[in-house]
């Protein structure tokens, strides 16, 4: 598969193995269409629903008769990922949703975005409304909401989360992200990876500040949160030493799965947390761990390759952080 993935204000390719963007930028993905009365839907792959009670199972209701809606048909998707998906026009239409018991060829489309800009999707692009794909849709619309108000964090397929997948996801074939990446730089520091905690996705940089792939994530649970703030890579760990270091704190060997990259406040205080694979992936996309940010033994992998020690890592909330920008001019 060819990857491409684009900077914060150009596009690039991935190498071998961006600004965030704002309403303004936005294509135009039109509106919804004037209809006398509600519509039968497929909610739930079991066939049309009574037009007497049209409304999906979850998500938002379509508006009831004698409400007006606005006059031009919307747009289809324009993403040659979701176009001559019938399922697809009839949501980007606003004639249905697709909530949980869902399945189809679109929501495949849909689920095989997801992974492909690195939102955790246990079991992959299966074509089934499942709880992996409900948590894989509320992160990206996490993600989304933050320029695209109209995407509410519901975890399931609407108009507008189609809307906005269809403008930020890569063409067929290509991971990423067309546009609303984080920069590479915090507080006018370089760093080699960003976690991004809400939306449980971390992004690595080479070098030159380039983006070269986006992982899924687990971070810390309500009681053990991850701190957010500027961290170096103090020691990285091997499988036999990672293995190690899960058998004498844990009593098991795998639970850090096969890379560990120890990581310190940039003042040089222990930070008490890792960067490290795990023996349970499918609660990636979840808050769950004792601080850590977990990853799939994959992608730990790379990043275990790619990065060294004194190496930056910025924790934040969101990819629009404030601290993320462009770097300070050097005195």
């Amino acid at each position: 598969m060819t990857s491409s993935i684009s900077p914060p204000e150009s596009r690039f390719s991935f190498l071998p193995p961006d600004a965030p963007p704002d309403a303004a930028s936005t294509p135009a993905l039109g509106k919804t269409a004037r209809s006398p009365k509600p519509v039968s839907r497929v909610t739930d792959g079991q066939g049309p629903q009574p037009a007497l009670d049209a409304r999906p199972r979850s998500g938002t209701p379509v508006p009831p008769e004698g409400v007006d809606r606005p006059a031009r048909t919307p747009a289809p998707p324009a993403n040659a990922r979701f176009t001559g998906l019938p399922q697809l026009a009839d949501v980007a239409s606003g004639a249905q949703v697709l909530g949980p018991g869902s399945q189809g060829e679109g929501l495949r489309a849909v689920q095989a975005a997801l992974l492909d800009m690195g939102f955790a999707l246990h079991g992959g692009a299966d074509g089934r409304h499942g709880p992996h794909t409900t948590r894989a849709l509320r992160n990206f619309q996490v993600h989304a909401s933050r320029t695209i108000r109209a995407v509410l964090p519901t975890g399931v397929l609407d108009a507008a989360t189609l809307r906005a997948l269809d403008a930020l996801a890569p063409a067929p074939g290509t991971r990423g992200q067309t546009r609303g990446l984080p920069s590479a730089f915090f507080d006018g520091q370089q760093v080699r990876v960003v976690v991004a905690l809400r939306e449980h996705r971390t992004f690595l940089f080479d070098t030159r500040g380039q983006l070269v792939d986006i992982f899924p994530n687990a971070t810390g649970a309500a009681a053990s949160p991850t701190r957010t703030g500027l961290k170096v890579v103090r020691t990285k760990l091997d499988q036999l030493a990672t293995e190690a270091a899960g058998a004498r704190l844990w009593n098991d060997r795998h639970v850090f799965g096969v890379r560990m990259l120890d990581l310190s406040w940039a003042d040089g205080r222990h930070s008490g947390e890792e960067l490290h694979g795990t023996n349970a992936p499918a609660l990636l996309g979840t808050d769950v761990s004792h601080g850590c940010v977990r990853h799939s033994n994959e992608a730990v992998r790379v990043l275990h390759d790619a990065l060294s020690v004194g190496d930056r890592v910025a924790v934040v909330e969101h990819v629009d952080d404030p601290h993320l920008g462009v770097p300070r001019p050097v005195a």
